[in-house]
């Protein structure tokens, strides 16, 4: 899978420098360039490198980001990862989200892509990219993924998660079929795909400059912007500190009567836990633990019995994401 990101926005910045040794000798970069290809797969530098550039190349000309990410799985930052992935199929895989132009370019590939309702890119009514957007300061930001060859049941995997009960304040996603674009034509490939972008690209704007090449080498790693970035992207306080708030509420029967929880949390953080059909202060201390990641030995309070049996099974569910 290959994202793209475009703006084009009306306001300059003074331009900061860092380095890349691609070519095994460094050479001065600035977010001065019109066109950027990443040759790294690490999506911690990619989406680094582009707040990077968002952030701090000019206002007023259009940009072009393209790179191509190892395996993962990107979200918005208003929706929750336990109701959208499936965060235990992510870890067995070991998993660390402008139409004319990008439309344009798929179709000189010879694939007979369309735009539908909600601005996807889809070939045959099935979706092969989709796109999120942003305006900061007068910066306007559109940030795409196109399914190239990713492996799909994979993908179904990942994303297939069944939480009914789980009602969240944040962004649902709309499921939607998906496709690969090398399935409609023999041209598509990843390299074609990027030509064919900046080709457009440099239609679409009088952009006649070559693509700068970038990559995560240690002098890019070492720039204190893009550095913190790579750091926080993994962080739990990224990943799962921003979730909106939401309430889970979930049902077992036991041997010895049925159990009743009610979850609430927001910010990854349990606000209340209430248990009806247990007589028990098991709830009251996961107040203030972190959801799905709480170890015995903070709970805080000893759990023998049935207290043990049915904080074997919050443990499980808020572990699981099926």
């Amino acid at each position: 899978m290959i994202s793209f990101s475009f703006r084009h926005v009306v306001r300059v910045l003074s331009a900061r420098r860092f380095y890349t040794t691609a070519s095994g000798a460094s050479s001065v970069i600035t977010p001065t360039h019109s066109i950027y290809l990443s040759t790294s797969t690490n999506p911690y530098f990619n989406l680094s490198f582009e707040d990077w550039l968002f952030r701090h190349a000019s206002q007023k000309e259009p940009l072009l980001l393209l790179y191509r990410d190892a395996p993962c799985v990107v979200i918005g930052r208003n929706q929750n990862p336990w109701k959208e992935v499936n965060l235990r199929a992510a870890r067995a895989q070991g998993i660390p989200v402008v139409y004319h132009v990008i439309l344009r370019a798929v179709r000189s590939l010879g694939v007979d892509a369309d735009v539908n309702e909600r601005n996807d890119i889809c070939v045959g009514g099935e979706k092969a990219s989709g796109s999120a957007y942003k305006i900061v300061s007068g910066r306007a930001y559109h940030h795409g993924t196109m399914l190239i060859t990713t492996r799909l049941e994979t993908l179904g995997d990942l994303l297939r998660v069944s939480k009914d009960t789980m009602i969240t304040k944040g962004v649902a996603s709309v499921r939607s079929p998906v496709c690969n674009l090398a399935q409609f034509s023999e041209k598509v490939s990843h390299d074609a795909f990027v030509n064919a972008v900046v080709d457009s690209f440099k239609a679409e704007y009088g952009v006649h400059d070559k693509p700068c090449i970038v990559d995560d080498t240690d002098d890019l790693a070492r720039i204190g912007y893009i550095q913190r970035g790579m750091a926080e992207l993994p962080s739990w306080d990224w990943a799962f500190g921003q979730t909106p708030e939401f309430e889970y509420t979930i049902k077992k029967s036991f041997v010895w009567g049925d159990v009743t929880a009610h979850i609430h949390a927001r910010h990854g953080v349990i606000l209340s836990c209430t248990l009806q059909g247990l007589d028990s202060e098991l709830g009251k201390a996961l107040e203030g633990k972190r959801y799905g990641f709480i170890e015995d030995e903070e709970l805080g309070v000893d759990v023998s019995g049935r207290e043990e049996v049915v904080w074997a099974w919050l443990k499980e569910e808020m572990s699981s994401y099926e």
